[in-house]
């Protein structure tokens, strides 16, 4: 099972990644606090202090058309927010 999904690359994450030392990742719904340390560790090679996780539910969206209401769902997906400790970093533009 993949745990990390992506990581969430964003100007608020960049201002959190600099002060705070957080880093966001996109990763698996049913993966739990551990398995996300470890596996940030292991792939980074950096020393996590911390996780903390978010789940967002699919929510239901409708809009009107010519053709009626037009009914989706948006995709669920779990966020979580790691905290490096003090000294690590991870540089996620060294490839480009």
């Amino acid at each position: 099972m993949e745990i990390i999904m992506k990581p969430i690359l964003t100007e608020k994450m960049s201002a959190l990644t600099d002060k705070e030392h957080k880093v966001a990742f996109v990763v698996a719904r049913d993966a739990n606090k551990i398995e996300i340390k470890k596996a940030v560790e292991e792939m980074y090679g950096v020393k996590v202090k911390a996780v903390n996780t978010q789940r967002y539910q699919g929510t239901v969206k409708s809009r009107y058309t010519k053709a009626g209401v037009i009914t989706g769902r948006t995709a669920a997906f779990k966020k979580a927010i790691v905290t490096l400790a003090e000294g690590d970093s991870i540089d996620f533009f060294s490839n480009i």
